[in-house]
């Protein structure tokens, strides 16, 4: 018999019989790919579909198919076991906290995490490609992966709401396979975004302008004090340290919040301690006591409006201000019976058996035990028209949106999550649409399936890991140091599934703290925006100016970095051995962070983040050319097969290695060291037969990213490299070039090590340079 989809019945429109050929199918009780079985034992009310647009696309879709399943009765939540799983290496992404997702690998169906997001089975040296299972939405029910008995691999499919029941699904998970793990993620998102329709992937939108922006956040400077004079001291010392930012993110502290016991005139004053804020609730839009008292020494006025005027006025290089709200108005929601304000109704959010599971939250604590003053679905556009339209009049530019994902808990009498989460986020998305730009926003506290198969129709830029924690809250001294790497590897396997919908955003950092080198390092090739939360006047500056150019931009690389093939189905928190490598692309050069995070993560017996000392010592790892995927990204950088030379900068050791595609190179760092390579291809000035690759400004962190252009004029023998930025510019060239010239101008320059050593002054706006070497 061929190989083909099990017919799931004669009702269904979507069934296949004896499909001939595609990668993934079910036949007898075993799914296959390309032949290899990777679930075996699958129960027989577990139906395979292939996709809609099979036929449309083939090219795509060859290696997938849609799996749903029949439930012998109706309920608003199923866990159903899909196949076994059984010595097959594969990485996960799971919610170890309600709001937060990160990294976690295993063998077995019984090694998954509960609240399983997206799974990623390895590829076999014997023909099995890599198989990707991505637990989805259908109707007003959600999905997720979750271990089950007897190393069954089981989906969870849940409405949140008593009310909403079912027991025929077609579409709760989809599989998809294919040789490159970078791609079937694409291609599944790809085919996923084309059946559900309810998103946009991130390549059909624009990020808003402070990704190329330095910023500077509020949070860890003030916390909830924060205040418009605090604010004002804060960007001025940064201006006079050389930093300027160009986003101020004004975190919460700034809104008219009440506790449910205190009168509304108090405005929160008596909540400002951590946590306190939790339990309180918006009172009304417009800004608090501290912000609408501001007075104006510049003559413009009084108020939140006046201070956002006097701030830009002040400081040119601030060309976007943001404020934090959450996604129900506050932590608490809204007041009841409040003037001027949408109806609300205070529910008790209940947690699902899966969010049990998650690590315990302080948040989530404060959250469930006072409740959510929510506004109901046909009320919320209300909502959120009232508050933007006050911040937009203000001069504010854009919100970061907090605290998420709460919906799901509070969805009972609201039709369940899904349709719940529609309303809000289709209300949301308008009002950004109307007010910010369409893409004025920072997504936080968000991961999970529902905000990116809903919410992601404009939104386009978003959190991708945990908080900055500068100390651990549980009081773990060591939590200073494990904590960051943690952070680093949430946010770099996060962005393999997150980057598909949203601009992945590494978070701020302190540039004081003991690991501050350590993050700056990755937020400079993250390829998203870099944003510090610095004390006021407490600043590393030599370090914040690797990161920042004179005028407030960053040198941003043109993807977002992700895990190298040989990290993605290792632990780099706690297996004592295995490094973090990271890469990304800029325009003519690779790059790859490599960090040692080892020491601490998520613990399955006491379900929480915590120290493993045992594991953080030197590691060693060998990189090269081949950790670069080259071909990816929106500007592939073409490679000349095999014979391709390149010249390998390391930032720490301030040395080259020339290598060719194969080769690799020895790294050894110690705990939460790092260091950062780039990766320049040889060209060759043909006329004279000299070998050349541009290195970059060796003094910021992304030292490739400063090349804009590069072009070899033969000819003549000169090659014409243009360079944003100031500071020290080094290339490679096998042979001391006769001349150098910057703007036209002769410049002095070194010949050192194979490299060509001058310097670049700020030659003032737009930053640009053009340097000349004539051989």
């Amino acid at each position: 018999m061929a190989p083909g989809f099990r017919k799931p019945g004669s009702d269904s429109a979507d069934q296949v019989d004896g499909k001939v050929g595609l990668p993934i199918t079910l036949e007898g009780s075993n799914f296959t790919a390309n032949g290899h079985v990777f679930l075996s034992d699958v129960p027989p009310n577990i139906k395979a579909f292939p996709s809609p647009t099979a036929e449309k696309s083939a090219s795509v879709v060859a290696g997938s198919c849609f799996v749903g399943f029949d439930a012998p009765t109706a309920d608003s939540r199923h866990v159903v076991p899909v196949g076994k799983l059984r010595g097959i290496r594969f990485m996960s992404i799971f919610r170890f906290k309600v709001w937060w997702t990160t990294h976690w690998i295993g063998l077995n169906g019984r090694d998954l995490e509960n609240e399983t997001q997206l799974m990623i089975l390895e590829k076999s040296g014997s023909g099995r490609p890599y198989v990707l299972l991505l637990p989805l939405l259908e109707g007003p029910f959600r999905a997720s992966l979750q271990p089950g008995h007897d190393d069954f691999v089981d989906i969870c499919v849940e409405s949140g709401s008593s009310k909403v029941c079912g027991s025929e699904f077609r579409s709760v998970l989809y599989l998809h396979c294919g040789d490159d793990p970078y791609n079937v993620v694409r291609e599944a998102m790809s085919v996923v975004r084309n059946h559900l329709g309810t998103f946009k992937l991130l390549t059909e939108k624009t990020p808003p302008g402070i990704v190329d922006k330095f910023g500077w956040c509020t949070w860890d400077a003030f916390y909830l004090n924060v205040h418009p004079q605090g604010v004002l001291d804060g960007v001025k010392g940064l201006v006079q340290g050389g930093c300027p930012p160009g986003l101020v993110l004004i975190d919460d502290g700034w809104q008219s919040i009440a506790h449910d016991d205190d009168p509304i005139t108090l405005e929160g004053m008596n909540r400002t301690s951590a946590g306190e804020q939790m339990p309180c609730r918006l009172t009304k839009f417009q800004e608090n006591y501290k912000f609408r008292d501001y007075q104006s020494p510049r003559g413009s006025g009084k108020g939140m409006g006046a201070f956002i005027r006097d701030l830009k006025e002040e400081f040119r290089s601030v060309d976007y201000v943001y404020v934090w709200h959450a996604l129900c108005g506050y932590w608490g929601g809204l007041r009841p019976g409040i003037s001027g304000l949408p109806d609300s109704r205070v529910l008790k959010p209940k947690l699902s058996p899966g969010l049990e599971k998650t690590m315990e939250d302080l948040a989530v604590d404060k959250i469930v035990n006072n409740g959510v003053g929510l506004v109901p679905p046909e009320k919320v556009d209300e909502m959120y028209e009232g508050l933007h339209s006050h911040l937009e009049s203000v001069g504010i530019d854009g919100v970061k949106v907090d605290v998420i994902h709460l919906l799901e808990m509070i969805c009972e009498d609201y039709g369940g999550r899904v349709e719940l989460a529609k309303a809000y986020f289709r209300a949301l998305s308008s009002s950004v649409k109307k007010h910010f730009n369409g893409n004025g926003v920072i997504a936080s506290m968000e991961h999970c399936n529902d905000f990116m198969f809903l919410g992601t129709q404009t939104i386009s830029l978003g959190r991708v890991g945990d908080d900055f924690w500068c100390t651990d809250p549980s009081g773990d001294p060591n939590g200073t140091y494990w904590l960051q790497g943690c952070h680093m590897v949430h946010c770099a396997y996060n962005s393999l599934w997150m980057g598909q919908f949203i601009h992945p955003d590494w978070d701020m950092f302190q540039s004081t703290h003991p690991c501050a080198t350590f993050h700056a390092a990755s937020r400079a090739i993250s390829g998203g925006p870099i944003y510090v939360s610095d004390s006021v006047g407490s600043h590393n500056f030599p370090l914040l100016k690797s990161l920042v150019l004179p005028d407030g931009t960053i040198l941003r690389c043109q993807y977002f970095a992700l895990p190298t093939r040989d990290c993605l189905f290792e632990d780099p928190l706690h297996n004592g051995k295995t490094m973090l490598k990271i890469w990304n692309l800029n325009k003519y050069t690779g790059v790859l962070g490599a960090f040692n995070c080892q020491g601490g993560g998520w613990c399955r017996e006491s379900r929480r983040n915590q120290c493993a000392t045992q594991y953080s010592r030197p590691v060693t790892a060998r990189t090269g050319p081949k950790d670069i995927e080259w071909s990816h990204g929106p500007s592939p950088i073409l490679i000349n097969g095999s014979a391709q030379l390149f010249a390998l900068y390391l930032f720490r050791q301030q040395k080259l290695v020339l290598t060719k595609l194969s080769d690799t190179i020895e790294v050894t760092l110690d705990p939460f060291d790092f260091e950062l390579i780039t990766f320049s291809p040889v060209s060759l000035v043909t006329n004279k037969s000299v070998q050349f690759a541009p290195i970059g400004l060796v003094n910021m962190l992304n030292t490739g990213g400063a090349i804009q252009s590069v072009r070899v004029h033969d000819g003549s023998g000169s090659v014409l490299v243009e360079v944003r930025g100031a500071g020290e510019m080094r290339v490679f060239a096998s042979e001391k070039p006769r001349a150098c010239r910057v703007n036209g101008d002769d410049m002095e320059f070194e010949y050192e090590r194979l490299m060509v050593v001058v310097r670049v002054p700020w030659p003032g706006s737009g930053g640009l340079s053009t340097i000349e070497y004539s051989f």
